[in-house]
């Protein structure tokens, strides 16, 4: 079988039913009928000799020759629309664009916040999407351009990943206003004395924090541990607990103010966080102007500073988050 005979958008509802787990969705997903999209896994699976996805539990599951072809089918879709991206240059005041970003949930909010600020009025058709990426997979989700950049920590990855390093964020310790227990500064001592809020995706082993304080013969008492930083942030205004953060953690609170930031009195490292993206995105004029906003807004991130903001004058200047409205013009 030759390229020639083969009608191409039929990948397009191959990845389509892949990506969504069933044909309504896919339908959605691509606008059209629910018979033609039905009719088009027909004839891929006529193409292929094989079922290509089998239902179980209302999910309709890849078989193993599925799994074996998304990768291949993806990077030549994303080759595709790259060439007709070069063909047609990308114009952000009036193209239409859906960009997805794997980022950290801890990054979610500031850099959304800085981003959206940043792009709303000059790339009023782009929508942004971010979604959690699985490292393991990030390398592949790149490559089939499921994921157009991604922001994380250093990772292993192959010389086909592109990577810069775009923000670094400080760990800082919040308390809430007013806190009974501490003054005007946080000294090792009451550190280890009083209760901690740790936020980790892990079921179990140590959070990042704790790695670093074992590292220092140091072990604090958790009390709570959850998976994001609003809940953590939103516990510790009403309570005697600490959070022990990134700087910018505390962006997700309708009101900073409800907290205060200490500096770390432990030599805990900073989260460096790194751009990627694979390098058949390198040259795409598309993919380089989001780049550029990523960068912009971390650039933005780097020159706020909560502890300021916040009445701790003596606090460093440190990676943070953008002001809101009503205290950009202080």
């Amino acid at each position: 079988m030759h390229v020639r005979d083969v009608d191409l958008n039929l990948f397009v509802v191959f990845d389509a039913i892949y990506s969504e787990g069933g044909v309504s969705r896919a339908c959605f997903r691509l606008n059209l009928t629910q018979p033609a999209v039905s009719h088009a896994l027909s004839r891929l699976r006529a193409m292929f000799n094989d079922p290509l996805f089998v239902r179980r539990n209302h999910v309709m599951t890849p078989t193993p020759l599925a799994r074996q072809i998304i990768t291949t089918v993806r990077q030549a879709l994303n080759g595709l629309e790259t060439t007709l991206t070069h063909t047609h240059r990308f114009d952000p005041a009036q193209t239409p664009k859906r960009f997805v970003i794997g980022l950290r949930n801890n990054l979610e909010a500031p850099m959304l916040s800085a981003l959206v600020n940043r792009i709303s009025t000059v790339a009023p058709l782009v929508e942004i999407a971010t979604v959690r990426s699985e490292r393991n997979n990030l390398e592949r989700e790149l490559a089939a351009g499921t994921l157009d950049v991604a922001i994380d920590t250093l990772l292993p990855l192959s010389a086909e990943v592109r990577r810069e390093q775009i923000l670094t964020e400080h760990i800082a310790v919040f308390a809430r206003r007013g806190h009974p227990q501490l003054g005007s500064r946080l000294d090792k001592k009451a550190y280890l004395r009083m209760e901690h809020v740790c936020v980790t995706s892990r079921r179990s082993g140590l959070s990042f924090e704790d790695f670093q304080l074992q590292r220092l013969g140091l072990t604090r008492t958790v009390r709570l541990t959850c998976q994001n930083f609003a809940t953590a942030c939103h516990v510790v205004s009403r309570s005697n607990m600490l959070l022990t953060a990134s700087e910018s953690a505390a962006s997700v609170l309708e009101d900073p103010g409800l907290l205060q930031c200490f500096p770390c009195p432990f030599p805990i490292s900073p989260h460096v966080n790194y751009l990627y993206w694979h390098a058949t995105a390198e040259d795409d004029t598309t993919n380089q102007w989001l780049r550029e906003q990523l960068r912009a807004a971390a650039a933005l991130l780097a020159g706020s500073q909560f502890g300021r903001r916040n009445g701790r004058a003596k606090m460093r200047p440190r990676v943070g988050y953008p002001a809101p409205a009503s205290l950009a013009a202080e």
